[in-house]
């Protein structure tokens, strides 16, 4: 069973402290480590207990996956109230077809009716809302 072993510097790097600071604890008595030599060396479970988190804290963590977002407004001009209801039917529908996984998308529809202007704002992730995106030119194209 191997154990995974710290240095004085990749503590005090953990932690945030100066180097003579862990040396100081270690000395103390406040920090469990073993001499090797001329170096000290603390286990990642004396490491824990001193921290008072858990083993795996004090090790590396696989990176986070990165969380990306695009946010959109579409705005349409001249629109009948008629063609605007089609427009966000249309548009929900094909924002629901595209739900599922861990893709989230969030679509909402508003209409001016004195400006005959419609919005839409999408927010979702790039591959997602350029989908949308598209169907939205695709339905604003074929309105007069």
């Amino acid at each position: 069973m191997t154990q995974e072993l710290f240095s004085v510097e990749q503590v005090a790097a953990r932690l945030g402290l100066h180097v003579r600071t862990v040396r100081n604890y270690v000395r103390d008595g406040r920090l469990k480590a073993v001499r090797i030599g001329k170096q000290y060396r603390v286990a990642a479970a004396d490491l824990a207990a001193f921290t008072g988190l858990p083993e795996e804290a004090g090790k590396r963590e696989e990176p986070a996956r990165r969380h990306v977002e695009v946010s959109s407004i579409v705005q349409i001009e001249g629109l009948g109230e008629d063609e605007a209801s089609r427009v966000a039917t249309h548009v929900v529908g094909s924002a629901q077809g595209h739900r599922g996984g861990d893709r989230s998308l969030r679509v909402e529809t508003s209409y001016d009716k004195e400006r005959a202007r419609m919005k839409i704002i999408v927010l979702g992730d790039p591959a997602t809302t350029a989908d949308v995106l598209s169907v939205i030119a695709m339905l604003a194209e074929g309105t007069p």
